[in-house]
């Protein structure tokens, strides 16, 4: 099976590139969406009360929505992508820590549990493992 894989490119240089590529996407894009839910359905004070329902400062709120957008910007350009990924780690996780652990593992329970984020933690780890791939604006 191993040799099948390899005839149609699987594990080449190529397709890493465009595997981190595809990762960068998806990784970029959730930011941005998850950015604009905060900005136009929640609203940034919206936000920042639900912050502070957590016991976090308000002010974490909105430099969450900026990392947010600034992050998925850079992770959709390629640029510093590796550094952008762990950057964005902290941010990632203090959603799990904060938001979510207390609400179980699955993310079908109310309020979401920590399975999703958990693994959106692990995606950008491995971002910044592989770095920005194909179309990347720098290495």
């Amino acid at each position: 099976m191993t040799n099948l894989l390899q005839d149609f490119g699987f594990g080449s240089t190529t397709a890493i590139a465009a595997a981190a590529l595809i990762l960068r996407l998806a990784l970029g894009g959730l930011f941005l969406a998850h950015a604009w839910l905060k900005v136009f359905v929640f609203t940034p004070a919206g936000a920042a009360g639900y912050f502070k329902s957590l016991g976090l400062p308000g002010l974490f709120a909105y430099l969450t929505i900026a990392a947010e957008v600034l992050g998925g910007a850079a992770l959709i350009l390629g640029f510093q992508t590796s550094l952008v990924a762990l950057l964005l780690v902290p941010v990632i996780l203090g959603a799990t820590i904060f938001g979510h652990i207390r609400n179980g593992f699955w993310f079908t329970n109310e309020n979401g549990g920590w399975e999703y984020p958990a693994f959106w933690t692990l995606t950008l780890v491995v971002q910044a493992l592989i770095g920005g791939g194909a179309f990347a604006l720098t290495a």
